[in-house]
């Protein structure tokens, strides 16, 4: 049983995270850390964590942590993740890894030369909904895509919990690294392809401060795919997810969500070929069990450092267009097709 030590246990962890450990079959989570010790002792209290710090340091040190799991705040991954590597433990690290490639760098360095797991927390490869879409365009049910589009939005600008999401020296940045970080993934995984160049357009609110509050992205792909992702802090919560090819199309109207079922249309001339109806509610149990299996050498763990820091290079290409009015490259970190995600 590998016992997992959260670092910054906030909003995502307390909505998220426990459920997801409720569902783990080979996992708890066994310490936390929160900057003020009343408010972490109460949080273990809610949720029967047996150990309490308001020390990231201490949490790290403790011979009774097997692994850590970075939540804090974006801009603090690369000192956390560091900071988890240097006492040794294996690191499982939110999304985006950081707010800069070089971050990134860093971090994936850093674990090579301590021989340290290190990993990111894409959630959305562990959705059903999105593995039986990425199975689908592989098998050919499209024939080669056309378009592939991930938008993703929430009403996130006044009043959010996470207030430091609108101050881009804590965030990176607006959408774009919030969410977009998951449409770039996402897409990258179901085509099992690369983005060579990036084009990003944004719209600003001054009241919200100096990110952009919704953006639109166009991936280009190396086998010809054009990718789009809608991003917005301004507009309702939805996850849509589509792939248009030669010779169908393939439509989940929610397909992130992990809330309540999804179903996957496929369409061809318009008519509905056929439809299946999945659930992604033990997405966050297979994500944990996964980094334990591979704590345990028992399997690799899907998402390593480098696909994080991949992601982060398309988001710095992102804010770069967004600044040049104009597409801009994408370095390439990741070497071959992505690892499959293994999913119930």
């Amino acid at each position: 049983m590998i016992r997992f030590g959260i670092l910054g246990f906030g909003l995502h962890a307390a909505k998220r995270l426990m459920q997801g450990f409720s569902q783990a079959k080979n996992c708890r989570a066994y310490a936390l850390s929160r900057r003020d010790m009343l408010k972490a002792q109460a949080s273990a209290r809610q949720f029967n964590i047996p150990l309490a710090f308001d020390s990231a340091e201490e949490l790290c040190r403790s011979n009774e942590v097997d692994a850590v799991l970075v939540t804090t705040p974006n801009s603090c991954h690369v000192s956390d993740v560091l900071l988890a590597v240097k006492y040794g433990k294996p690191v499982l690290c939110e999304k985006p890894m950081g707010n800069s490639a070089d971050e990134c760098r860093r971090m994936v360095e850093a674990a090579r030369q301590g021989n340290v797991l290190l990993g990111v927390a894409h959630i959305f490869r562990f959705d059903v909904s999105v593995n039986r879409l990425r199975d689908r365009v592989a098998a050919g049910q499209i024939g080669n895509p056309v378009f592939a589009r991930s938008e993703f939005s929430f009403p996130g600008m006044h009043g959010h919990p996470r207030a430091w999401l609108n101050d881009p020296q804590i965030a990176g940045g607006g959408p774009i690294a919030d969410i977009g970080v998951h449409c770039i993934d996402t897409l990258r995984y179901i085509l099992q392809d690369e983005v060579l160049r990036v084009s990003a357009r944004g719209t600003y609110d001054e009241k919200f401060g100096k990110v952009e509050t919704a953006a639109a992205l166009t991936l280009e792909f190396s086998r010809g795919t054009l990718g789009l992702a809608p991003v917005s802090y301004r507009a309702e919560y939805r996850t849509p997810l589509e792939l248009v090819g030669d010779a169908g199309v393939l439509r989940a109207d929610d397909g992130l969500n992990v809330d309540k079922p999804v179903t996957i249309r496929l369409l061809r001339g318009g008519a509905l070929v056929e439809s299946e109806t999945v659930s992604n509610q033990l997405a966050y149990g297979l994500q944990v069990d996964a980094f334990a299996e591979a704590i345990e050498g028992k399997s690799k763990f899907p998402i390593p450092g480098e696909e994080g820091w991949q992601n982060q290079e398309i988001l710095d290409a992102a804010f770069r267009s967004l600044r040049s009015g104009k597409a801009e490259a994408v370095p390439s970190v990741v070497a071959g097709v992505p690892a499959r995600a293994s999913v119930a």
